[in-house]
């Protein structure tokens, strides 16, 4: 239990060992994740605030109001059609492969992983190319600190767009079965339930893939060619997962009252923070063994875990992504020496700012 400012000035407690961060997380009662009180004395203009403050939906809630949303968003993810998602990957991949191919050089997170996740996920929530352009500026701006009015006057324009657009033309996607759900959510509600699935369905993911090509490409047991059979993607992936997740804090929870927890007194509503990265490393847990390591923390536990449903479209989206730039770029190396990449500040975020890389010209695939 660490204390640490989360932005100069405002205090918090940051959760380094893994034990104490499922208890915390376990226990919805007495560390509920609804920011409201705390946000009536925080500072209002702290840049992280559209990453933190209250919204109605499902990980800024708790109790019937939380139980409500999380129900319309399981239900949104189970008409996921995990057996198409190789294909749609395959489909969007080639026409943004042939934008740089030709080029011998690209930045893999910005040509590559990113337009090619947020197009992905676009896909499956029925939103059009001129709205999701507007909805990833924003994306782009909530996790670099972009003030909080500006951040959500693009964000909720864009996706009360996207709203009235499903609501008079439904489709098999993810944004109409939220607004077809029982739960009857109103466009406010379904904003902020479209802000939860871009903010969860884009960086993270693409931090994901970026961490793990870094380490596919500069630990020969991925590019073995000694006899040994490298190792997978699915293995770099849960490596990846437990030794550098691509959240490295987040999972905010806000206690109840003055609680006492591993011999420290937290304060009532001051937030308290789970160190994803610090937990996944705690020795009483970690053996170095991360095949199928279901223990790791990058999807958090408890009431407010990534759903079930949303974890396999998570990895398969990864898995996909990067085997897709293998088999089209085989050839592919790290542009500089690791200790060169820059890494983009942030509390929360564990993200490359780049991720340049060369490989042998070749010619533009057919568009499938």
């Amino acid at each position: 239990m660490v204390p640490v400012e989360m932005w100069p000035g405002v205090p918090a407690t940051l959760v380094i060992k893994y034990s104490t961060a499922v208890r915390i997380l376990g226990d919805a009662h007495h560390f509920p994740a609804d920011p409201s009180v705390w946000q009536k004395t925080a500072p209002q203009d702290i840049p992280i605030m559209p990453m933190i403050e209250y919204r109605p939906n499902a990980i800024r809630t708790s109790g019937a109001e939380h139980a409500r949303y999380r129900d319309a968003i399981n239900v949104a993810l189970a008409g996921i059609d995990l057996n198409s998602l190789r294909s749609i990957v395959e489909t969007s991949a080639v026409p943004i492969v042939n934008t740089f191919c030709r080029e011998g050089s690209a930045d893999l997170l910005n040509q590559y992983a990113l337009p090619l996740v947020f197009s992905v996920l676009c896909q499956m929530l029925g939103c059009p190319p001129e709205i999701g352009e507007q909805v990833a500026a924003a994306s782009a701006a909530m996790f670099d600190g972009v003030d909080t009015e500006t951040v959500n006057a693009i964000m909720g324009n864009a996706l009360l767009d996207l709203t009235a657009l499903k609501r008079a033309h439904p489709g098999d996607d993810i944004t109409t079965r939220l607004i077809q759900h029982p739960a009857g959510l109103t466009d406010e509600e379904m904003v902020h339930q479209l802000v939860l699935f871009f903010a969860a369905g884009v960086e993270p993911p693409v931090n994901l893939i970026a961490n793990t090509l870094l380490l596919m490409l500069t630990d020969p047991r991925f590019t073995s060619s000694d006899g040994r059979v490298p190792l997978s993607t699915r293995a770099a992936l849960e490596e990846r997962l437990a030794t550098d997740p691509p959240m490295a804090n987040y999972c905010i929870t806000y206690p109840r009252q003055p609680i006492q927890v591993e011999g420290v007194w937290l304060q009532a509503n001051e937030p308290v923070i789970i160190s994803m990265a610090a937990c996944n490393t705690d020795p009483e847990m970690n053996t170095g063994e991360f095949e199928g390591n279901g223990w790791n923390l990058a999807f958090s536990s408890g009431d407010h875990a990534c759903p079930a449903q949303a974890r396999p479209y998570g990895l398969l989206l990864a898995q996909d992504v990067i085997d897709q730039l293998l088999d089209t770029l085989p050839e592919v190396e790290l542009a500089v020496p690791p200790n060169e990449l820059v890494w983009r500040p942030g509390p929360f975020h564990r993200a490359l700012a780049t991720l340049p890389v060369v490989f042998p010209p070749s010619h533009p695939l057919p568009v499938l």
